[in-house]
């Protein structure tokens, strides 16, 4: 087994540590520390950081530190795990104001890939997962709504960065979940951590 740097980013906006999320986040992060993978992790409700309101501010802006730090940790990793829970259909409006700020100037303003040509691949080689949770059955989000808003996140921003292949794992019935259900999720997820997928 390949030994990786990982990135696991917690878009839970609720601190609160009863949040599934936190304790997926944990899990996977527990895995793949003992598998011998390099973990950091990223919790953006404890960033400080103000929503982008401006053009100019995604063009040219600086970073705030928090940002700052978490675009390095971005182009630190190798393998990025996102967790959030679905909100109103889609990610929470902080995870998206996050997203807005650390892929700002296509993540690295700098320089491109030497193509000159958009969009600037600059994260490319780089893989990730998404895992999301959700009151209603997982099946009914990915059949019946198509996963329009993971889709979205997938095709417009992490592959037009360059991130692939990008994996996901839906978790449905989060309200009526029981402690026996949500430990098995954990197991799952404590082992793709192990195995840094």
């Amino acid at each position: 087994m390949t030994v990786r740097r990982v990135v696991v980013i917690q878009g839970h906006p609720d601190p609160s540590p009863d949040r599934l999320c936190r304790a997926l986040g944990a899990a996977y992060a527990d895995g793949a520390g003992k598998a011998g993978h390099s973990v950091r992790h990223i919790d953006v409700a404890a960033l400080d950081f103000p929503m982008l309101t401006t053009k100019a501010e995604f063009d040219t802006g600086d970073p705030p530190p928090d940002i700052a730090d978490a675009q390095a940790a971005v182009k630190w990793a190798e393998h990025m795990v996102f967790i959030y829970p679905l909100w109103l259909g889609t990610m929470p409006a902080l995870l998206k104001a996050f997203l807005e700020r650390v892929f700002a100037h296509g993540i690295e303003p700098d320089h491109d890939t030497g193509t000159g040509k958009w969009p600037f691949k600059l994260l490319a080689g780089r893989s990730a997962r998404i895992v999301v949770t959700m009151g209603m059955p997982a099946f009914i989000y990915r059949w019946f709504f198509w996963a329009h808003s993971l889709k979205s996140f997938e095709r417009c921003i992490l592959r037009m960065v360059g991130i692939k292949p990008v994996r996901e794992t839906l978790i449905g019935g989060v309200g009526e979940m029981d402690r026996r259900k949500a430990e098995k999720h954990l197991g799952k997820i404590a082992e793709l951590g192990r195995k840094a997928l």
